[in-house]
């Protein structure tokens, strides 16, 4: 090979590397401090959050397991306790949980690399502080070694720095945090719905809220005004179903999700969080 030629081969790796850069950062600068990407319909979807999320919380339930009604237990209202696998009978406007849009949270329960250090988990946004009563959440490598006891390894679902790309955290937000999202979710139900705790669970589970991306109905896709949304949380479990960040690959419409399901690679279960946003179609992608 000629001198002319590795040069020439230099400069087109060069530019490759910089348009891939300046198209992460054209992605990454669209986005509005309220808004995150979704998929839909097989596209890339930027969602507008207008308000703040609701973990509904009915009078006759009993989300801190304290044995006291929600109706009667006052303190029970002081924490957001946003739960897996327990489902309201209504949604934020009073209406029936089953008019509510559906909003598929998947998140990424493998590893990449058969994660065995505890240190990897992401750190406790809250600090570790006490979230209800004297229950604190767990974060940091006791979330690390919890998290390898019962699945085996550390999810990238749970990682500081996680091996794929997912939608939440924002581009320049911390681990744990997405906008107008809770930072803590309750695991407790999930844990004792997949048998990895007994059942029925008796005490919540508080960890950060889990890396993740956003999947919607295609009828849904371009919904210009703001509705609300029940979160449906969907654990993946094959890295070959993980979509890409421009959305050429994976999961990136509820046919690919419902295939993932059917095949075992997933597991969908309710919740009782809610979030207020628009969708539309990202630009430029």
């Amino acid at each position: 090979m000629n001198c002319h030629s590795a040069r020439s081969i230099r400069l087109l790796i060069g530019l490759t590397i910089f348009l891939w850069c300046a198209g992460r950062a054209s992605a990454q600068v669209s986005l509005q401090p309220n808004q995150t990407q979704g998929y839909g319909s097989d596209k890339v979807l930027t969602f507008t959050y207008m308000q703040n999320f609701d973990c509904l919380d009915e009078p006759g339930s009993d989300l801190d397991f304290n044995g006291v009604l929600a109706q009667e237990d006052s303190l029970e209202m002081e924490t957001p306790i946003c739960q897996t696998a327990v489902e309201p009978s209504i949604d934020p406007t009073g209406k029936p949980l089953k008019k509510t849009a559906h909003l598929y949270v998947i998140i990424p329960m493998f590893s990449t690399n058969n994660d065995q250090n505890p240190a990897d988990a992401m750190a406790c946004i809250n600090s570790g502080r006490p979230l209800h009563g004297t229950q604190a959440e767990l974060c940091g490598t006791a979330l690390g070694n919890e998290l390898i006891t019962l699945f085996g390894f550390v999810p990238e679902a749970y990682k500081t720095t996680p091996a794929v790309f997912t939608q939440c955290p924002n581009p320049t937000s911390p681990p744990g945090t997405c906008t107008m999202h809770t930072t803590s979710v309750d695991l407790a139900p999930a844990l004792a719905a997949l048998n990895k705790i007994p059942s029925p669970a008796t005490t919540n589970i508080f960890t950060p809220e889990p890396n993740h991306s956003h999947v919607i109905d295609n009828k849904f896709v371009n919904t210009k005004n703001p509705i609300w949304w029940q979160v449906r949380p969907v654990l993946v479990t094959n890295p070959s179903d993980w979509p890409d960040q421009a959305g050429t690959m994976g999961i990136r419409s509820v046919k690919e999700l419902d295939a993932a399901e059917k095949a075992g690679d997933a597991i969908e279960v309710g919740s009782n969080f809610f979030l207020f946003f628009s969708s539309g179609k990202m630009k430029g992608m």
